[in-house]
């Protein structure tokens, strides 16, 4: 148990970490980013929204909730993302 976790410690090059592909909703693009929680996955990910001028829009969020299946993780990510932007739209890329 202790190799493992040394080993996940130093782990790089791993295929999650590249980016996944964005979905859109709304106009806004929500690109899930699961963070490995000893095996376990935490909801975090990107929202993105193009505006005029080629420019973006960008915001990040990471959740508290924690589940075991990175494919859990993912369709978890699009709801909380989707209600957010339902809830709050373009004022959560004002500054705080």
């Amino acid at each position: 148990m202790l190799k493992r976790l040394i080993e996940g410690l130093f782990r790089s090059g791993d295929a999650h970490d590249e980016e996944m592909p964005a979905t859109d909703y709304e106009g806004y693009l929500i690109t899930p980013d699961p963070q490995d929680v000893g095996g376990q996955y935490r909801v975090s990910g990107w929202i993105r929204k193009p505006v005029e001028g080629g420019e973006t829009h960008e915001y990040r969020f990471e959740r508290s909730d924690i589940v075991s299946s990175r494919d859990d993780c993912i369709a978890l990510t699009l709801r909380k993302a989707q209600r957010y932007i339902d809830d709050i739209g373009d004022a959560m890329f004002e500054e705080r």
